[in-house]
């Protein structure tokens, strides 16, 4: 198991800047699975059973408020929204009372007994309450009942019905009034307007476990809930979305990729075992926790921590939300869906609880620490935790490249260097007829030079063709002699100076030439020639799943992946591999697609730092070179089993990809979910391509019937600014490969769009 030390004090963290236990306290009866509550200053808990304590952090006297009205045991609790005054909100199963914390204190001052305000009685079991962000209404969910009470007059607004199992939590919107979420046992949430006391919508069942948590984020304006089996559910609540899932999270297997990742980065050395736990620990006698169970939900805003104390968290990217479960506390981005930190009980021996039964969590601004309230699952230990998150994420980050990555070059070509080569230019000659011959097996690759004077393709049968795009001739053929493996991705490079290819697990730079002139005597001998310069392979000699490299501008970078599911940046300028990005999809990518922009269109120069990759089953991923992560991650779309093409934009902000429901789906850079569905087809969407010339995008399908039998890959066409045009070239396209088709050729959609979000119709062909 890796020691504390060796979790946390890699980068500088110390253990005892990352977490300290500010106040324990032992309850005479269980307070497990009741809701607990914190604020800025204040955390309140039971104490045994009908007593509530209120503890504030900024007493040095660590002296307890003690508030009395209950005669049965406290379920559940919930502080207000407002500072002053500070309310408090207890319920059990005889009454519901409503407690003004400053009053409180006063009469404590003066000798007197505080009460407070009894909003209900004999509403049976409730285990959530929640107030509304103007403290007027208070939530109270008893069984699988919401009884919406009005605090000033007590009196009840609504009684929600709905639920067919005992409500675990509830929340208002913070930009619609009169808007509640609950979840339930029934494995559901509901939207509510608890104004009319009416049901707005009514999710199917998510989930075998029961909904535990729930959280809403006001900025991305999602609703993520949480269930017992450590399974995170993310839907969006933007207008038109109708509650569409975004993503379903798995945090036992988000925390073991985190744990891989930090380990392959050299953070922390080699566990000797897994530090999750394990069912092989059966065996040695050992406690097992099969599942995570998400208790509580709350927002970790790491934008309020310096910059220099996230590491290479971008400011984007800071938008985070603290995950309270059994064993421990996770900061999970709701922006790429990973694990950015993760705090364990046991690693902290001066910690009194290490399993815990209930949690409550709330930043403070003040001095940018979180405050934890933990109750034991097993007894009655109750304990105050301070958090400091800029130290737990400054010593679980990893570190930056040492060297600094772009993909537009920034610096000469090195003597050394592959790419120091004089880049002949080539006279333009007019290019002879002469007969076409195709490939004997399917077509892995299809590129076109930047001067669209030639197309490169590469298919299964090892070979790799350049065909004259004006005359329809073959201009170069590389046998497959030369290489090992078939060739899986193909491209020119180096605005057309080189031309990279990939071969089993090495990727070859070949510089070439292509003689266009014909001798009629010696009219089959090939004076076209291209010469080895140099061949890299991956880290671990595994095969390469995908290759990408610029060719629109002078960059020495080139992004290779593998079948370990890692992604590999090599630059050429100094020969060698930059960086390793571990466990980057939980299958092998099987494509990379850089933000390469177009001739039409300009970026800043950091934005083609920005790249994407996509894997069997696990979405789209958006990669920032510079810092080595993923800033967003996609996952709208179904891609269960057949790999689909994406796609960027020429202005960057866009991101297209096919699925396997017949629709293609694009994505703006800024949020998780699609903004458009695009419908037109009848079978798997394998491939889309933007138009670099025009606000439109085309969606390239092939169907089963393609190539004999057998699906084949999307084909770029020349840019077109009408569809007229495209649909000319595709048709040119199409006859050059005539025989390879069954009964009908490939279907081509294109849709347009704008930037404020129009959609026109659609043509297919």
């Amino acid at each position: 198991m890796e020691n504390p030390q060796d979790i946390f004090s890699s980068n500088g963290g110390c253990l005892i800047d990352i977490v300290i236990e500010k106040y324990l306290v032992e309850s005479k009866e269980s307070v497990s699975h009741v809701q607990l509550a914190c604020s800025m200053q204040d955390c309140a808990f039971p104490l045994d059973g009908t007593e509530l304590c209120i503890w504030n952090t900024e007493d040095p006297s660590h002296q307890l408020l003690i508030l009395r009205g209950h005669h049965q045991p406290i379920t559940a609790m919930a502080f207000g929204n407002k500072v002053n005054p500070l309310l408090i909100c207890s319920a059990s199963l005889d009454y519901v009372i409503m407690w003004n914390l400053e009053e409180c204190r006063e009469k404590v001052l003066q000798g007197l007994v505080p009460r407070g305000t009894v909003m209900g009685s004999l509403l049976g079991k409730v285990l959530c309450l929640q107030l509304s962000p103007d403290d007027h209404v208070v939530a109270v969910c008893a069984g699988n009942k919401i009884f919406m009470l009005d605090i000033e007059t007590q009196a009840v607004q609504a009684k929600l019905h709905g639920h067919l199992g005992p409500v675990t939590a509830v929340e208002f919107c913070p930009w619609r009034a009169g808007i509640l979420i609950s979840v339930s046992e029934d494995r559901g949430f509901k939207v509510w307007d608890h104004c009319t006391g009416s049901l707005i919508y009514s999710s199917s069942v998510l989930s075998a476990y029961p909904l535990l948590s729930l959280f809403i984020d006001a900025e991305s304006r999602q609703l993520v809930t949480g269930c017992a089996d450590g399974q995170l559910w993310i839907f969006s609540l933007m207008d038109g979305h109708h509650y569409r899932r975004v993503a379903r999270v798995d945090l036992r297997k988000k925390t073991e990729t985190f744990s891989t990742r930090r380990v392959k980065s050299g953070l922390c050395s080699q566990p000797e075992e897994s530090h999750l736990p394990s069912t092989s620990a059966l065996g040695k006698g050992e406690q097992v926790e099969v599942t995570f169970p998400v208790l509580r939900l709350a927002p970790c805003d790491l934008s309020l921590i310096p910059n220099s104390a996230c590491g290479c968290l971008s400011s984007e990217n800071t938008q985070c939300v603290w995950i309270g479960s059994s064993v421990g506390l996770f900061v999970f981005n709701l922006a790429n869906l990973e694990v950015e930190a993760a705090l364990y009980y046991k690693d902290f021996q001066s910690l009194s609880i290490l399993l815990a039964g209930s949690c409550a969590l709330r930043n403070r601004t003040a001095d940018r620490k979180a405050l934890c309230l933990l109750a034991s699952l097993f007894g009655g230990k109750i304990a105050v935790l301070e958090i400091n998150p800029a130290a737990l994420v400054r010593a679980q980050q990893c570190h930056s490249v040492g060297q600094s990555l772009s993909v537009p070059a920034s610096f000469c070509v090195l003597p050394t260097s592959p790419l120091y080569l004089g880049i002949a230019k080539e006279k333009s000659t007019k290019a002879a007829s002469q007969q076409r011959c195709g490939h004997d097996g399917a077509v892995n690759a299809v590129c076109w030079s930047q001067d669209r004077r030639w197309l490169l393709s590469a298919a299964q049968d090892g070979t790799l063709r350049v065909w004259s795009a004006r005359g329809a001739e073959l201009a170069l053929l590389l046998g497959k002699d030369m290489f090992s493996k078939p060739i899986q991705s193909a491209q020119f490079y180096y605005i057309d100076a080189f031309i990279l290819l990939s071969s089993g697990p090495e990727f070859q730079l070949l510089k070439y030439h292509i003689d266009t002139c014909k001798d009629e005597i010696k009219r089959y001998k090939q004076k076209s020639k291209s010469k080895l310069i140099c061949r890299l392979s991956m880290t671990g000699a595994v095969d390469m799943t995908s290759l990408s490299a610029v060719n629109d501008f002078y960059s020495h970078i080139v992004l290779t992946a593998g079948r370990n599911r890692t992604v590999e940046v090599f630059d050429l300028n100094a020969g060698c591999s930059a960086a390793v990005i571990a466990e980057a999809h939980s299958r092998p990518v099987h494509q990379i697609c850089q933000n390469k922009g177009s001739s039409f269109t300009t970026q800043q120069p950091q934005a083609y730092n920005l790249f994407l990759t996509t894997a069997i089953g696990d979405g789209m991923r958006l990669w920032d070179l510079r810092t080595l992560r993923c800033e967003r991650h996609f996952e709208g779309h179904p891609t269960r089993g057949y790999p689909c093409g994406i796609a960027f934009s020429p202005c960057g902000r866009f991101a297209a990809c096919g699925a396997e429901d017949r629709h293609a789906y694009v994505y703006e850079m800024g949020s998780s979910t699609y903004s458009h569905r695009l419908a037109g087809h009848t079978d798997t969407v394998t491939g889309v391509a933007f138009n670099p010339s025009a606000p439109q995008h085309g969606a390239h399908l092939h169907t089963t019937e393609l190539y004999k039998g057998r699906r084949a890959k999307c084909v770029l066409l020349p840019p077109a600014s009408t569809g007229k045009h495209l649909e000319e070239k595709w048709d040119e396209l199409c006859g050059a490969f005539r025989g390879r088709f069954k009964r009908r050729k490939p279907c081509l959609s294109y849709y347009g769009h704008s930037g404020t979000g129009e959609r026109f119709p659609s043509q297919i062909y």
